[in-house]
């Protein structure tokens, strides 16, 4: 893991690479959780994080089920797209975040939502795409997707 100072000049000097997870259910909704964090803070937005050198995009998705929904599972994933985020902020002062950003899909029928980790998010949904699609709360990134 990165010490606090080399991250911080890696999100000021470079693009972070990271992966979303699309989940969907068996209603065709979209697991969206509201963000704790910079960026996208108080945002409706789907679960994702950080790719780690020398971790496969596997290994990273299952991570990442793991630290931000408390789930360990194995499921095939979808490749959906290559995506760019732009943010103004970061979890630094007056530090700009750019993602390139690969999305997948997968499909997860039965989760208590109130189980759910809440490291990265206070609270979960699911929600339709045309739903999605009109609330504000929900950030433009996530949208994008669709």
């Amino acid at each position: 893991m990165l010490d606090l100072n080399t991250f911080k000049t890696i999100v000021n000097s470079t693009p972070l690479v990271s992966i979303d997870l699309i989940i969907k259910n068996s209603n065709n909704e979209i697991l969206i959780g509201k963000r704790i964090n910079k960026p996208a803070k108080d945002y409706y937005f789907t679960i994702g994080g950080r790719v780690y050198k020398n971790e496969t995009m596997m290994d990273a998705s299952m991570r990442i089920l793991k630290e931000e929904l408390g789930l360990k599972i194995n499921c095939a994933l979808n490749f959906i797209g290559i995506f760019e985020h732009f943010y103004e902020d970061s979890i630094f002062p007056n530090v700009s975040t750019h993602y390139i950003n690969m999305a997948y899909q997968l499909n997860l029928d039965s989760t208590n939502l109130d189980a759910l980790a809440k490291t990265q998010h206070s609270s979960y949904r699911w929600i339709s795409v045309s739903d999605l699609m009109l609330k504000e709360d929900i950030h433009s990134n996530v949208k994008a997707y669709f």
